[in-house]
């Protein structure tokens, strides 16, 4: 027997699993999960299916993470939101703006499920997941046991946390804690947010501008197959970062509190020629470098050979390695794109 997923991951990609369990509560969720790793069945945990892409039919069980609820207490100073993992990201910040919890706005749109958004620390328009985060509770599976982790235990990085590196297939997520100050302060510090005005704008505002952008620079993945940003804006010293800024003028870069420089990864694959380019039914977005989208018919083999085309010319030209945001999935887990 085999399932579609092509329902389930925003790239529309047409794979199939050997076995599909929808779970919708906290307990559900951790009964399938201590079963599945007891009986050393591969597994494959899923949110909204907006950041991985499989590359071949999927020989173990998906697990689709469904389960909903939100809680809100206070003290003082601060709201404190928990939600569980199935809940769907976009919505939790619309839940907090519609009950003046503000602080989440600038990451308004991003795609997938509160579960996911610790493992990659997700962010956008200055503000990333970890700036927020009071704790994340997951089922450990090698201990069979519920745990929490502190935002200092998360190991939280740019794009990066301890459930992408020590915990990885260790760790299902099950709900996540936010500390949100009742003080706010808007962040405008990037792109279009920066002419809005700091001692007047509300979180309102800025989560209208950020979608308004989004939705203008994203393609819609019901349309077009896509997983939103590709790849992750390369780190690079400010050796380097002098030695290109020398060679290409106009290269868009912003620098980071260690003194290093974040690179825009879109800007660089623009400059490489690359908008449009395709292979297969996979491409780069007419619009939007940074963004690979499903003409129709891309497999997921397609998709990853056209991330490693743009990788080999970027670093031929820039001397700076790409490295993609998804998670590339095989027959039996998460491998590497080669």
């Amino acid at each position: 027997m085999s399932i579609s997923l092509a329902p389930l991951n925003t790239f529309g990609l047409k794979q199939n699993c050997s076995a599909l369990v929808r779970v919708v509560t906290k307990s559900e969720l951790t009964t399938a999960c201590r079963f599945l790793y007891s009986e050393q069945v591969p597994m494959l945990i899923l949110g909204g299916g907006s950041n991985l892409v499989f590359t071949t039919d999927y020989q173990g069980t998906v697990v689709s993470v469904e389960t909903k609820g939100i809680k809100i207490t206070t003290d003082d100073d601060y709201y404190y939101v928990n939600a569980q993992a199935g809940e769907n990201w976009h919505s939790l910040v619309e839940f907090c703006l519609a009950n003046n919890i503000n602080g989440l706005e600038n990451m308004a749109l991003i795609p997938g499920t509160v579960g996911a958004a610790p493992i990659q620390n997700i962010g956008a328009y200055g503000i990333e997941f970890n700036r927020y985060c009071q704790d994340v509770e997951f089922l450990r599976l090698d201990t069979n046991e519920l745990v929490v982790f502190s935002n200092e235990q998360c190991r939280f990085g740019y794009r990066e946390s301890i459930f992408k590196q020590e915990l990885k297939h260790l760790a299902v997520i099950t709900e996540v804690t936010l500390k949100l100050p009742k003080q706010w302060q808007p962040i405008l510090e990037y792109g279009p947010l920066q002419h809005l005005e700091q001692s007047t704008v509300t979180a309102q505002q800025i989560f209208d501008c950020v979608c308004q952008v989004r939705q203008s620079k994203l393609p819609d993945p019901s349309l077009l197959g896509n997983v939103g940003s590709f790849f992750k804006n390369p780190i690079v010293s400010s050796s380097q970062f002098i030695t290109l800024k020398h060679r290409f003028p106009s290269i868009v870069a912003f620098k980071q509190a260690d003194e290093q420089y974040k690179l825009a990864a879109g800007w660089l694959i623009e400059q490489a020629g690359l908008k449009g380019f395709q292979i297969g039914g996979a491409a780069v977005h007419k619009d939007q470098a940074l963004v690979l989208v499903n003409t129709g018919q891309a497999t997921g083999e397609d998709v990853c050979q056209l991330a490693k085309y743009i990788i080999d010319v970027i670093y031929g030209l820039f001397d700076v390695t790409l490295h993609v945001e998804p998670r590339i999935i095989g027959p039996e887990g998460e491998i590497e794109i080669k």
